[in-house]
Protein backbone atom coordinates (compact mmCIF):
# COMPACT_ATOMS: atom_id res chain seq x y z
CA UNK A 1 0.00 0.00 0.00
CA UNK A 2 1.60 3.31 -0.86
CA UNK A 3 1.63 6.22 1.22
CA UNK A 4 3.44 9.65 1.85
CA UNK A 5 5.64 7.67 5.05
CA UNK A 6 8.89 9.30 5.25
CA UNK A 7 8.55 11.67 2.33
CA UNK A 8 7.58 14.63 4.18
CA UNK A 9 9.08 16.32 7.15
CA UNK A 10 7.91 19.14 9.55
CA UNK A 11 10.83 21.60 10.28
CA UNK A 12 9.26 24.27 12.10
CA UNK A 13 5.97 24.59 14.35
CA UNK A 14 4.30 26.94 16.63
CA UNK A 15 1.03 27.02 19.10
CA UNK A 16 -0.87 29.95 20.83
CA UNK A 17 -1.81 29.69 23.49
CA UNK A 18 -4.97 27.81 23.89
CA UNK A 19 -8.01 29.70 26.14
CA UNK A 20 -10.35 32.60 26.44
CA UNK A 21 -8.31 34.94 24.11
CA UNK A 22 -11.33 37.73 24.60
CA UNK A 23 -8.53 40.46 24.45
CA UNK A 24 -6.86 39.09 21.56
CA UNK A 25 -8.21 39.19 17.75
CA UNK A 26 -8.08 36.62 15.24
CA UNK A 27 -4.45 38.05 14.08
CA UNK A 28 -2.80 37.79 17.39
CA UNK A 29 -3.77 34.24 17.31
CA UNK A 30 -2.73 33.47 13.92
CA UNK A 31 0.94 35.75 14.34
CA UNK A 32 1.36 34.03 18.15
CA UNK A 33 1.73 30.48 16.09
CA UNK A 34 2.54 31.17 12.90
CA UNK A 35 6.08 33.45 14.51
CA UNK A 36 7.02 30.71 16.99
CA UNK A 37 7.09 28.01 13.96
CA UNK A 38 9.33 30.32 11.94
CA UNK A 39 11.54 31.03 14.41
CA UNK A 40 11.75 27.32 15.20
CA UNK A 41 12.51 26.71 11.28
CA UNK A 42 14.43 29.90 11.25
CA UNK A 43 12.62 31.30 8.14
CA UNK A 44 11.08 33.71 6.74
CA UNK A 45 7.06 33.97 5.84
CA UNK A 46 8.91 34.71 2.07
CA UNK A 47 10.57 31.05 2.54
CA UNK A 48 7.09 29.74 2.24
CA UNK A 49 6.16 28.50 -1.30
CA UNK A 50 1.77 28.43 -0.46
CA UNK A 51 -0.24 28.15 2.46
CA UNK A 52 -3.11 25.84 4.08
CA UNK A 53 -5.50 27.36 6.53
CA UNK A 54 -7.94 25.12 8.05
CA UNK A 55 -10.87 27.14 10.36
CA UNK A 56 -14.90 26.01 11.43
CA UNK A 57 -15.55 29.39 11.28
CA UNK A 58 -13.59 31.86 8.98
CA UNK A 59 -15.02 31.64 5.01
CA UNK A 60 -11.69 32.27 3.14
CA UNK A 61 -8.37 31.74 2.58
CA UNK A 62 -8.24 36.00 2.56
CA UNK A 63 -8.97 35.25 6.26
CA UNK A 64 -4.99 34.23 6.33
CA UNK A 65 -3.53 36.19 3.56
CA UNK A 66 -5.20 39.86 5.01
CA UNK A 67 -3.25 38.95 8.32
CA UNK A 68 0.22 37.54 6.47
CA UNK A 69 0.34 39.41 3.79
CA UNK A 70 1.87 36.30 1.58
CA UNK A 71 2.55 38.90 -1.57
CA UNK A 72 -0.04 37.16 -4.21
CA UNK A 73 1.10 33.34 -3.27
CA UNK A 74 -1.57 30.35 -3.03
CA UNK A 75 -3.82 30.06 -0.12
CA UNK A 76 -6.19 26.76 0.12
CA UNK A 77 -8.62 27.22 2.70
CA UNK A 78 -10.03 23.97 4.34
CA UNK A 79 -12.82 22.68 6.64
CA UNK A 80 -13.48 19.25 7.63
CA UNK A 81 -15.56 19.07 11.15
CA UNK A 82 -13.19 18.88 13.99
CA UNK A 83 -10.84 17.19 11.36
CA UNK A 84 -10.23 20.65 9.66
CA UNK A 85 -6.62 20.93 11.49
CA UNK A 86 -5.74 17.41 10.66
CA UNK A 87 -6.95 18.06 6.98
CA UNK A 88 -4.84 21.23 6.43
CA UNK A 89 -1.90 19.32 7.66
CA UNK A 90 -2.56 16.49 5.66
CA UNK A 91 -3.35 18.45 2.35
CA UNK A 92 -0.32 20.53 2.71
CA UNK A 93 1.76 17.67 3.33
CA UNK A 94 0.49 15.83 0.12
CA UNK A 95 1.04 18.79 -1.98
CA UNK A 96 4.72 18.58 -0.67
CA UNK A 97 4.96 15.22 -1.54
CA UNK A 98 3.40 15.49 -4.85
CA UNK A 99 6.98 17.67 -5.84
CA UNK A 100 4.84 21.15 -6.54
CA UNK A 101 6.27 23.37 -3.40
CA UNK A 102 9.34 22.82 -1.75
CA UNK A 103 8.11 24.57 1.66
CA UNK A 104 4.51 25.07 2.70
CA UNK A 105 2.36 25.88 5.98
CA UNK A 106 -0.47 24.43 7.43
CA UNK A 107 -2.27 26.97 9.63
CA UNK A 108 -5.43 25.55 11.41
CA UNK A 109 -7.32 28.62 13.67
CA UNK A 110 -10.83 29.79 15.49
CA UNK A 111 -11.79 32.15 17.62
CA UNK A 112 -14.98 30.36 19.48
CA UNK A 113 -15.40 32.37 22.50
CA UNK A 114 -16.48 35.55 20.75
CA UNK A 115 -19.40 34.29 18.22
CA UNK A 116 -22.03 35.00 20.80
CA UNK A 117 -23.08 31.42 21.28
CA UNK A 118 -21.78 28.20 24.24
CA UNK A 119 -20.21 25.68 22.46
CA UNK A 120 -20.04 24.83 19.05
CA UNK A 121 -23.79 25.61 17.03
CA UNK A 122 -25.31 22.70 15.30
CA UNK A 123 -24.91 22.58 11.87
CA UNK A 124 -27.55 20.23 10.11
CA UNK A 125 -26.38 18.03 7.39
CA UNK A 126 -30.01 18.68 5.15
CA UNK A 127 -30.86 22.29 5.11
CA UNK A 128 -34.64 21.36 5.10
CA UNK A 129 -33.82 20.09 8.97
CA UNK A 130 -34.87 16.50 8.58
CA UNK A 131 -31.29 15.26 10.71
CA UNK A 132 -32.76 14.34 13.87
CA UNK A 133 -31.17 17.69 15.92
CA UNK A 134 -29.44 17.05 18.87
CA UNK A 135 -26.07 17.73 19.80
CA UNK A 136 -22.40 16.62 21.11
CA UNK A 137 -23.54 15.58 24.68
CA UNK A 138 -26.42 13.79 23.92
CA UNK A 139 -24.91 11.75 20.95
CA UNK A 140 -21.82 10.70 22.41
CA UNK A 141 -24.40 10.08 25.89
CA UNK A 142 -25.39 6.89 23.93
CA UNK A 143 -21.88 5.54 24.08
CA UNK A 144 -22.20 5.22 28.25
CA UNK A 145 -25.18 2.69 28.30
CA UNK A 146 -24.57 0.48 25.43
CA UNK A 147 -20.85 -0.23 26.08
CA UNK A 148 -21.64 -0.94 29.61
CA UNK A 149 -24.63 -3.89 28.56
CA UNK A 150 -22.00 -5.12 25.63
CA UNK A 151 -19.34 -5.89 28.15
CA UNK A 152 -21.02 -5.97 31.67
CA UNK A 153 -19.93 -3.40 33.10
CA UNK A 154 -21.25 -1.58 36.14
CA UNK A 155 -22.61 1.93 36.13
CA UNK A 156 -20.18 2.70 39.20
CA UNK A 157 -17.24 0.93 37.10
CA UNK A 158 -18.17 3.03 34.29
CA UNK A 159 -18.51 6.34 36.30
CA UNK A 160 -15.00 5.55 37.64
CA UNK A 161 -13.28 5.19 34.67
CA UNK A 162 -14.63 7.93 32.69
CA UNK A 163 -13.67 10.17 36.01
CA UNK A 164 -10.15 8.56 35.43
CA UNK A 165 -10.08 10.30 32.00
CA UNK A 166 -10.82 13.19 33.23
CA UNK A 167 -8.85 13.11 35.82
CA UNK A 168 -5.65 12.22 33.95
CA UNK A 169 -6.43 14.90 30.94
CA UNK A 170 -6.66 17.69 33.64
CA UNK A 171 -3.81 16.66 35.51
CA UNK A 172 -1.25 16.96 32.18
CA UNK A 173 -3.00 20.26 31.38
CA UNK A 174 -2.12 21.74 35.00
CA UNK A 175 1.38 21.04 33.26
CA UNK A 176 1.03 22.86 30.08
CA UNK A 177 1.65 26.41 29.60
CA UNK A 178 -0.71 26.86 26.66
CA UNK A 179 -3.82 24.89 27.99
CA UNK A 180 -7.29 26.47 28.68
CA UNK A 181 -7.32 24.88 31.99
CA UNK A 182 -4.36 24.75 34.16
CA UNK A 183 -5.55 23.22 37.61
CA UNK A 184 -5.59 19.68 38.63
CA UNK A 185 -9.59 18.16 39.67
CA UNK A 186 -9.53 15.97 42.54
CA UNK A 187 -11.51 12.41 42.09
CA UNK A 188 -13.59 13.61 44.40
CA UNK A 189 -14.38 17.05 42.35
CA UNK A 190 -15.04 15.01 39.41
CA UNK A 191 -17.62 12.95 40.97
CA UNK A 192 -19.64 15.87 42.28
CA UNK A 193 -19.78 18.03 38.90
CA UNK A 194 -22.98 18.86 37.17
CA UNK A 195 -24.63 16.51 35.03
CA UNK A 196 -25.03 18.01 31.59
CA UNK A 197 -27.05 15.15 29.96
CA UNK A 198 -28.21 13.24 32.68
CA UNK A 199 -27.43 10.72 34.59
CA UNK A 200 -24.46 10.11 32.28
CA UNK A 201 -22.21 12.77 31.78
CA UNK A 202 -20.74 15.84 33.77
CA UNK A 203 -19.65 18.78 33.13
CA UNK A 204 -16.00 16.88 34.03
CA UNK A 205 -17.09 14.43 30.46
CA UNK A 206 -17.13 16.92 28.47
CA UNK A 207 -14.31 18.85 26.51
CA UNK A 208 -14.46 23.10 26.04
CA UNK A 209 -14.45 25.20 23.26
CA UNK A 210 -11.70 28.28 23.03
CA UNK A 211 -9.64 30.84 21.24
CA UNK A 212 -6.59 28.81 19.63
CA UNK A 213 -3.98 28.89 16.55
CA UNK A 214 -1.58 26.25 15.73
CA UNK A 215 0.96 25.91 12.67
CA UNK A 216 3.00 23.64 10.93
CA UNK A 217 5.80 24.24 8.28
CA UNK A 218 6.17 21.34 6.13
CA UNK A 219 8.84 20.07 3.06
CA UNK A 220 10.15 17.35 1.74
CA UNK A 221 12.27 14.54 3.91
CA UNK A 222 15.16 14.40 1.48
CA UNK A 223 15.05 18.69 1.65
CA UNK A 224 14.66 18.33 5.73
CA UNK A 225 18.38 18.59 6.57
CA UNK A 226 19.23 22.05 4.83
CA UNK A 227 16.97 23.62 7.38
CA UNK A 228 17.41 21.83 10.71
CA UNK A 229 19.20 18.25 11.65
CA UNK A 230 16.15 17.12 13.90
CA UNK A 231 12.86 17.48 11.78
CA UNK A 232 10.08 15.10 12.51
CA UNK A 233 8.90 12.56 9.63
CA UNK A 234 5.15 12.17 8.85
CA UNK A 235 4.59 8.52 8.41
CA UNK A 236 1.01 8.68 8.08
CA UNK A 237 -1.85 10.72 7.26
CA UNK A 238 -5.22 9.08 6.84
CA UNK A 239 -8.92 10.58 6.65
CA UNK A 240 -11.95 8.77 5.98
CA UNK A 241 -15.78 10.00 6.17
CA UNK A 242 -19.04 8.19 6.76
CA UNK A 243 -21.87 7.47 4.25
CA UNK A 244 -23.85 8.71 7.38
CA UNK A 245 -25.76 4.89 7.48
CA UNK A 246 -24.92 4.09 10.63
CA UNK A 247 -27.67 4.80 12.54
CA UNK A 248 -30.12 3.35 10.49
CA UNK A 249 -27.99 0.23 10.51
CA UNK A 250 -29.09 -2.34 13.22
CA UNK A 251 -25.51 -3.73 12.81
CA UNK A 252 -24.21 -0.68 14.78
CA UNK A 253 -24.27 -1.12 18.52
CA UNK A 254 -23.13 2.30 19.56
CA UNK A 255 -19.70 1.17 20.87
CA UNK A 256 -17.23 1.94 18.72
CA UNK A 257 -16.71 4.52 16.09
CA UNK A 258 -16.23 2.73 12.75
CA UNK A 259 -14.57 5.59 10.62
CA UNK A 260 -11.94 5.35 13.55
CA UNK A 261 -11.14 2.19 12.98
CA UNK A 262 -10.85 2.62 9.28
CA UNK A 263 -8.54 5.70 9.61
CA UNK A 264 -6.33 3.60 11.83
CA UNK A 265 -6.65 0.29 9.79
CA UNK A 266 -5.11 2.42 6.66
CA UNK A 267 -2.75 4.81 8.64
CA UNK A 268 -1.24 1.64 10.10
CA UNK A 269 -0.42 -0.17 7.80
CA UNK A 270 1.16 2.85 5.63
CA UNK A 271 3.36 3.46 8.18
CA UNK A 272 4.36 0.13 9.28
CA UNK A 273 2.69 -0.41 12.62
CA UNK A 274 1.28 -3.73 13.39
CA UNK A 275 1.15 -3.41 17.64
CA UNK A 276 0.23 0.00 18.15
CA UNK A 277 0.12 -0.27 21.78
CA UNK A 278 3.51 -1.06 21.67
CA UNK A 279 5.09 0.59 19.02
CA UNK A 280 3.87 4.22 19.63
CA UNK A 281 4.98 6.12 22.31
CA UNK A 282 2.42 9.06 22.66
CA UNK A 283 -1.16 9.62 21.58
CA UNK A 284 -3.34 12.62 21.03
CA UNK A 285 -6.96 11.63 20.39
CA UNK A 286 -10.26 13.50 20.16
CA UNK A 287 -11.65 13.61 23.83
CA UNK A 288 -14.46 14.98 22.99
CA UNK A 289 -16.22 13.18 26.28
CA UNK A 290 -14.48 11.68 28.62
CA UNK A 291 -16.74 8.46 27.44
CA UNK A 292 -15.19 9.14 23.85
CA UNK A 293 -11.62 8.39 24.61
CA UNK A 294 -12.47 5.13 26.42
CA UNK A 295 -14.50 3.68 23.21
CA UNK A 296 -11.25 5.67 21.10
CA UNK A 297 -8.73 3.37 23.10
CA UNK A 298 -10.75 0.41 21.40
CA UNK A 299 -11.44 1.71 18.50
CA UNK A 300 -7.33 2.94 17.81
CA UNK A 301 -6.19 -0.73 18.96
CA UNK A 302 -4.80 0.64 22.36
CA UNK A 303 -6.70 -1.32 24.12
CA UNK A 304 -8.59 -4.85 23.45
CA UNK A 305 -12.12 -5.07 23.05
CA UNK A 306 -13.91 -3.92 26.76
CA UNK A 307 -11.11 -3.92 28.22
CA UNK A 308 -10.84 0.51 27.56
CA UNK A 309 -12.53 1.22 30.76
CA UNK A 310 -10.28 -1.01 32.89
CA UNK A 311 -7.06 0.83 31.07
CA UNK A 312 -8.51 3.90 31.90
CA UNK A 313 -8.56 2.96 35.75
CA UNK A 314 -5.57 1.29 35.76
CA UNK A 315 -3.09 4.33 34.63
CA UNK A 316 -2.19 2.40 31.28
CA UNK A 317 -2.83 5.69 29.93
CA UNK A 318 -1.36 8.39 32.33
CA UNK A 319 2.53 10.27 31.51
CA UNK A 320 3.92 7.36 33.70
CA UNK A 321 1.46 4.43 32.18
CA UNK A 322 2.60 2.04 29.22
CA UNK A 323 1.54 4.54 26.60
CA UNK A 324 0.38 8.14 27.54
CA UNK A 325 -2.73 9.62 25.92
CA UNK A 326 -3.82 13.73 25.47
CA UNK A 327 -0.20 14.21 27.56
CA UNK A 328 -0.68 18.09 26.89
CA UNK A 329 -4.18 17.96 28.25
CA UNK A 330 -5.96 16.89 25.40
CA UNK A 331 -9.60 18.63 24.05
CA UNK A 332 -10.63 18.52 27.52
CA UNK A 333 -7.90 20.79 29.02
CA UNK A 334 -6.16 22.34 26.15
CA UNK A 335 -9.46 23.08 24.91
CA UNK A 336 -11.31 22.77 21.52
CA UNK A 337 -10.19 25.63 18.77
CA UNK A 338 -12.09 23.50 16.33
CA UNK A 339 -9.82 24.75 13.27
CA UNK A 340 -6.16 24.45 15.59
CA UNK A 341 -6.55 21.09 17.01
CA UNK A 342 -5.33 18.68 14.83
CA UNK A 343 -2.44 20.49 13.93
CA UNK A 344 -2.14 21.22 17.86
CA UNK A 345 -1.89 17.68 18.44
CA UNK A 346 1.03 17.08 16.22
CA UNK A 347 2.37 19.65 17.97
CA UNK A 348 2.62 17.65 21.11
CA UNK A 349 4.83 15.17 19.63
CA UNK A 350 6.93 17.72 18.24
CA UNK A 351 7.86 19.16 21.67
CA UNK A 352 7.49 15.62 23.03
CA UNK A 353 10.55 14.25 20.48
CA UNK A 354 12.53 17.88 21.02
CA UNK A 355 12.47 17.94 24.73
CA UNK A 356 10.24 20.55 25.08
CA UNK A 357 7.68 19.44 27.18
CA UNK A 358 8.51 20.53 30.88
CA UNK A 359 6.84 19.05 33.22
CA UNK A 360 5.25 16.48 30.97
CA UNK A 361 7.93 15.36 29.42
CA UNK A 362 8.30 11.68 28.22
CA UNK A 363 11.95 9.47 27.66
CA UNK A 364 12.85 9.17 24.51
CA UNK A 365 9.92 9.22 22.85
CA UNK A 366 10.09 8.24 18.72
CA UNK A 367 6.68 7.69 17.31
CA UNK A 368 3.36 9.72 18.02
CA UNK A 369 -0.27 9.42 16.57
CA UNK A 370 -2.55 12.23 16.56
CA UNK A 371 -6.60 11.32 16.20
CA UNK A 372 -9.49 13.49 15.42
CA UNK A 373 -13.22 12.93 15.56
CA UNK A 374 -15.60 15.20 13.97
CA UNK A 375 -19.36 14.50 13.55
CA UNK A 376 -21.22 12.03 15.81
CA UNK A 377 -20.77 8.28 16.66
CA UNK A 378 -22.40 7.19 13.25
CA UNK A 379 -21.70 9.72 11.24
CA UNK A 380 -18.60 11.13 11.16
CA UNK A 381 -15.19 12.26 9.82
CA UNK A 382 -11.75 10.51 11.58
CA UNK A 383 -8.59 11.32 11.11
CA UNK A 384 -5.36 9.73 11.73
CA UNK A 385 -1.44 11.38 11.70
CA UNK A 386 1.44 9.43 12.41
CA UNK A 387 4.36 10.73 12.93
CA UNK A 388 8.13 9.91 13.69
CA UNK A 389 11.69 11.48 15.52
CA UNK A 390 13.74 9.48 12.76
CA UNK A 391 12.99 7.98 9.40
CA UNK A 392 12.66 4.60 8.71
Amino acid sequence: MSGIKDKVAIIGMGCSRFGERFNDSREDLILEAVQEALDDAGLTLQDIDAFWFGSFYEMHGTALASVLKPDFKPVTRIENNCCTGSDTLRNAAYAVASGEYKTVMAIGMDKLKDNGFSGNPFFNLYRDNTEPSFGGPASFSLLVPAYAEKYGVSSEDMRKAMACVSHKNHYNGARNPKALYRKEMTMDQIFKSPMVCEPYLTIMDCSGVSDGAACAILTSAENAKEFRPDPMYIKAAEIVASSGVGMLETSYDYTTILETEAAAKTAYEKAGITNPSEQLDLVELHDCFSITEIVLYEALGLSERGQGWKDAIDGKYTLTGKLPVNTDGGLKAMGHPVGASGIRMVYESWLQFHGKAGDRQLKDPKLGMAHCLGGKPWNNVSSVIIVGKELG
